[in-house]
């Protein structure tokens, strides 16, 4: 069907500002600086912009003029629907969300598969800043931020030089853990970890794969770790680590399935992260196993499923992590002196954790 040749152009600003009578510049300062304007000749622009059909000033055209995107960007190196599926991540983002709010900022979400290294999405995003959540030292989309004429902020890893930072000191942290095991008597463990680099890696961990870890985090726990039990005797070489790639509860389950195959008379499973440990309490149960009188389970986040299920954890504060990450980028900062904010953490002895069973006692095996 031909289109009809009588079809009103859409209006435009100068239109606008024509048929009220009014400066191109009052029209404007009714979308972006009402404050400058009387409600009521605020609500007779609004009003006539509806009845002409005007969409509002163009943000791309504003941006260019202004050097402004008015929003952050949040770089996460998974699929989008992680940041609504995990609940560690749930959490930061709602955080980062508040301090954006706060600024009258946008969010701009830039996910980017842990398997592809196109990072033409950080190139294309029209942010003013990035907030970076967690990602290896080696990953090109991080490079490609840093490439870019804005400021950075990293959350949990890696740190790096003239770079703003938020964590926990996780070193700390799971060295409570550790502690904690030590105390009730532990000395044959086994370990699951996330990921430790970005190749594909769902199996056991070498020493030598953890030495090499790019993922900062997981490396600084498994150090943390390792000196831990070494000084209480234990030698790590003999200390199953298992890795899975895929941070899910059914990557748990079959993490602590294959740890048990592995060594099959640890008494505990340290996790490092609360859905790893939620997993291996399943694995765990199905096998007849009791937690924690045959098998001791702890993990690291204290997400609430974590805090539900009674698992023995560190807590650390998502929500404040997320709020401190926007605020940091959203503060002004002086050149060449970047800020670290360490966040507190707090060991939870919940129900999962508990002595060592004794070689007397008998053992529910499968």
């Amino acid at each position: 069907m031909a289109r009809s040749t009588n079809a009103r152009r859409p209006a435009t600003l100068a239109s606008l500002a024509a048929e009220l009578g009014v400066s191109r510049t009052t029209v404007s300062n009714a979308y972006n600086r009402p404050d400058q304007l009387s409600p009521e000749l605020r609500k007779r622009v609004l009003e006539t912009a509806r009845r002409l059909g005007y969409p509002g000033p163009d943000p791309v055209a504003r941006s260019l003029r202004t050097r402004k995107a008015g929003a952050v960007g949040l770089l996460l190196t998974e699929n989008l629907s992680y940041a609504f599926r995990d609940p560690g991540a749930v959490g930061f983002l709602e955080g980062l969300a508040l301090a954006c709010e706060d600024a009258g900022q946008g969010l701009t979400l830039i996910p980017a598969s842990p398997e592809r290294e196109d990072v033409a999405a950080v190139h294309r995003a029209g942010v003013d800043g990035f907030v970076v959540y967690s990602v290896p030292e080696d990953d090109p989309h991080l490079a490609a931020v840093l490439e870019r004429p804005v400021p950075v902020v990293v959350c949990d890893q890696p740190r790096l030089d003239n770079v703003d930072w938020v964590g926990p000191d996780d070193r700390k942290a799971i060295k409570s853990v550790a502690d904690h095991l030590i105390g009730l008597g532990h000395r044959r463990i086994g370990v699951l970890c996330m990921r430790l680099a970005r190749g594909r890696n769902d199996g056991p961990a070498s020493v030598q794969r953890q030495a090499n870890a790019s993922f900062h985090v997981q490396k600084l726990r498994l150090t943390a770790l390792a000196e831990v039990f070494s000084e209480a005797g234990v030698d790590w070489t003999t200390i199953p680590v298992v890795e899975r790639f895929d941070h899910t509860t059914a990557s748990g389950a079959s993490a602590a399935a294959q740890l048990l195959e592995i060594d099959p008379d640890i008494t505990a499973i340290v996790c490092t992260s609360d859905i790893l440990a939620l997993g291996a309490l399943s694995e765990a149960r199905n096998r007849g196993l009791r937690v924690p009188e045959d098998l001791t389970i702890t993990g690291f986040d204290g997400i609430p499923d974590a805090e539900r299920a009674g698992l023995t954890t560190v807590r650390q504060p998502w929500l404040e992590k997320g709020r401190a990450a926007g605020r940091l980028l959203l503060e002004a900062s002086e050149p060449g002196r970047p800020r670290h904010i360490q966040l507190e953490t707090q060991l939870i002895t919940g129900s999962t954790s508990a002595p060592p069973r004794s070689a007397e006692e008998r053992w529910f095996g499968p």
